[in-house]
């Protein structure tokens, strides 16, 4: 049996009680690991410390957990980090639900000046969106662009369609989901009912019904048993009957030599393997040895952390079976389909709305009578029943305009016709042009969602392939003759396959700056506003240093350094023409000459001494500016270029610039042009390479998030120079 790697909608229902209890505790501080851990720590007044972890990744949990096994804080908090603590930092906990029996979990954050809302989605693919008290989207970890709902930040916030709830479907509601099915009972269960694989099971087997038996032979009494069953469980959840279990199954074939288990993990024998962590007792698990615990949040806080520590085994086993690589295949292939899908639908419904509008026109008195009709009589103060009432009547006498009048709603204020066989709601206060017109926008969004979606149908089709290239290498090296390992230098050590890379942090003074040190050795700093454009000017230009800026404005202060800031001037070093090209090539990257589009632009360079902040008479110098005295060094059609790498030695961190200087410096690189990926959207792309490029992708989350790498990024749109 594989071990649970998602919550399911049982587990969820259970999980919001013990939850509530924490109801007043107080956020101190929010993190985000990689893209898809968020941690929130909190105060409770009763229990102290109260660490929450949200994961929506390949394991989709959320659940409290132990003070001393929360993962060490990130070194820089990244952007969604730092949005959650200005959110929530003071704010009380006032409670969670779960949207309705779906795997999402709502939490609710109170504070004087409004209301956070944290809904996360422990399916799919996995999200945490932010929304205010209104549910308008503050920020999410991924943008959601389908046909049946959308999450971007600044829209209101979708939740997928409803579904049926077994725990609160009537007995007459119930008969009916169970009738509409065409397969047997547990599958019945599973899908009509949402109950799922495990769950499903477990209802049919305490109401004693034959899993495999076809719905067609299902009488009375098995719905009887059945209902009564899943009734029971709902009690069991409305009224925190818990009694937790975490589950193992044990990995060894047989005792020791001398009849006795390892207990202590000093032989041969394996460890039990956790492989499920439920509510109360399973009679799907009777087979299973069982742990009990005092609650579910606790056996859910034991479960991961032995499941988190027998896959970190698992990594480091030379032995460790091959992944299911045609399985991701398979996954990423359907999700393509589905997303084709969702890009015909968009296309359709654009074209429908399209038509309608050009409906409108076609039949532009006929609807402009409906039209006016109803506002002269909303205008004498008519109720709406009346209304609707009149068009039947006009169309019991053959009225053309009564005749095409289908519906009258006036909660909502609108008129629904039939024209030419097809439907349209008409805003009844507006005109026939207003309403053609907002037709033919709705029309606009839905093409906009479509865009989304290709992106998105882009993005799977690169985790497609990276999927086949991890297979294919995984193939190459299983072939090749591993004796050859012995002879590799320890100068020369592969990182990437490595298992574990060891973390050697570094933050320079120049870290908050943009920086490279270009091949030569000699660092390069740039400024990333202007503030800190009058800070390079004012506190760390010195005797030898070099300074570039582009012709274009909007470029950063440029500063190529003969010397660090703590050593003694050297105005006397002859700094390498080779640097200078590469400082050049940093200004006009990170200017507003690759935000434009362009692949290139004209720099020049000044020494330190022909720099001033202080105008001529006359003069005026904004923030951020300066002034130049005597003769410039043009580089003239300098191309725009920059590569984005990680480094592992001596330092393990992200690094950009001039892919001349990175390339020599890091263990992998990206190179990147100018594109339509806005910048954030390109930094998770980089993210997901990276990671599939290191054997060790816990390494690559902890020092290389998508945030870090976007600190290295130009300004403006990007793309993979490869793609």
């Amino acid at each position: 049996m594989d071990p649970k790697r998602e919550l399911t909608s049982v587990d969820l229902a259970a999980l919001v009680g013990e939850l509530g209890a924490y109801e007043g505790a107080k956020v101190d501080k929010a993190y985000l690991y990689g893209d898809d851990l968020v941690r929130l720590k909190m105060r409770d007044f009763d229990r102290g410390r109260v660490e929450l972890l949200l994961e929506v990744g390949e394991t989709k949990r959320a659940h409290t957990v132990a003070p001393e096994r929360v993962p060490d804080a990130p070194g820089r908090p990244p952007q969604f980090a730092m949005m959650l603590r200005n959110r929530l930092s003071g704010a009380d906990f006032a409670g969670v639900e779960q949207y309705e029996f779906d795997r999402i979990l709502e939490f609710v954050f109170e504070r004087e000046d409004g209301t956070t809302r944290i809904i996360v989605e422990l399916f799919g693919q996995g999200n945490v969106a932010v929304t205010d008290g209104e549910y308008e989207v503050i920020d999410c970890l991924e943008t959601v662009r389908l046909k049946s709902r959308t999450v971007v930040p600044g829209s209101r916030y979708e939740f997928p369609d409803s579904r049926t709830n077994p725990l609160t479907v009537s007995r007459g509601a119930f008969d009916r989901e169970m009738e509409d099915s065409d397969t047997d009972v547990v599958r019945t269960l599973a899908t009509q009912l949402n109950f799922g694989g495990l769950y499903a099971e477990e209802i049919c087997t305490r109401a004693g019904v034959e899993k495999a038996m076809d719905i067609a032979e299902a009488d009375e009494d098995v719905y009887d048993r059945i209902y009564g069953a899943i009734e029971r469980l709902a009690l069991d959840l409305r009224n925190g009957n818990f009694d937790p279990r975490l589950y193992v199954a044990d990995e060894d074939d047989g005792d020791d030599e001398e009849g006795e288990s390892d207990e202590n993990g000093d032989g041969d024998s394996s460890p039990d393997r956790v492989v499920d962590a439920t509510p109360f007792p399973l009679e799907e698990h009777v087979e299973l040895a069982s742990e009990p615990y005092d609650s579910f949040l606790a056996a859910l806080d034991d479960y991961f952390y032995r499941l988190e520590l027998a896959e970190d085994e698992e990594e480091t086993d030379p032995t460790a079976q091959r992944p299911d690589f045609e399985e991701e295949i398979a996954k990423y292939e359907r999700i393509i389909e589905q997303q084709r899908g969702a890009i015909e639908g968009f296309e359709q419904e654009a074209d429908a709305l399209r038509e309608q509008a050009e409906l409108l026109y076609a039949e532009y008195g006929l609807v402009d009578d409906i039209l006016s009709t109803v506002q002269e009589a909303r205008a004498q103060d008519r109720p709406w029943d009346e209304i609707e009432e009149r068009f039947a009547e006009g169309a019991d006498r053959g009225i053309a305009a009564a005749e095409a009048v289908v519906d009258v709603d006036g909660s909502e204020g609108t008129v629904t016709v039939e024209l030419d066989g097809e439907r349209i709601d008409l805003v009844a206060r507006q005109g026939v042009e207003q309403n053609a017109d907002r037709l033919y926008t709705e029309a606009k969004r839905v093409e906009e969602k479509k865009e989304g979606a290709l992106a998105a149908i882009e993005d799977t089709r690169e985790d497609l392939e990276e999927a086949k290239a991890r297979r294919d290498r995984w193939e190459e090296e299983d072939a090749a003759d591993e004796g050859d390992d012995d002879e590799d230098e320890e100068d020369d050590r592969d990182w990437l396959s490595e298992p574990s890379v060891p973390i050697r942090e570094n933050e320079p003074w120049f870290d908050r700056f943009r920086w490279f040190h270009t091949s030569d050795g000699y660092l390069v700093i740039g400024g990333r506003n202007a503030d800190q454009n009058e800070e390079l000017v004012k506190k760390y230009l010195e005797p030898g240093d070099k300074v570039l800026h582009t012709q274009a404005h909007g470029g950063p202060v440029t500063v190529l350094k003969a010397t660090g800031p703590s050593e003694a001037s050297s105005s006397d070093i002859d700094l390498p023409e080779s640097s200078i090209e590469e400082a050049a090539q940093f200004a006009v990257s990170y200017s507003s000459v690759w935000k434009d589009g362009r692949y290139a632009g004209d720099v020049y360079a000044v020494d330190s001494d022909q720099v001033t902040k202080t105008p001529e008479s006359g003069e005026y110098l904004e923030k951020g500016g300066f002034a130049i005295r005597g003769d410039r060094t043009y580089y003239r059609d300098t191309p725009v270029d920059v590569a984005v790498g990680i480094q592992c030695e001596p330092y393990t961190r992200v690094i950009g610039g001039p892919p001349s200087a990175v390339e020599g410096q890091a263990e992998t690189t990206i190179e990147l042009e100018p594109g339509r990926y806005a910048q954030a959207d390109a930094a998770k792309r980089l993210y997901r390479r990276f990671r599939e490029r290191f054997e060790d992708e816990s390494f690559v989350r902890k020092i290389a998030s998508p945030d870090r790498i976007q600190h290295f990024m130009p300004p403006g749109g990007s793309r993979i120079s490869e793609e």
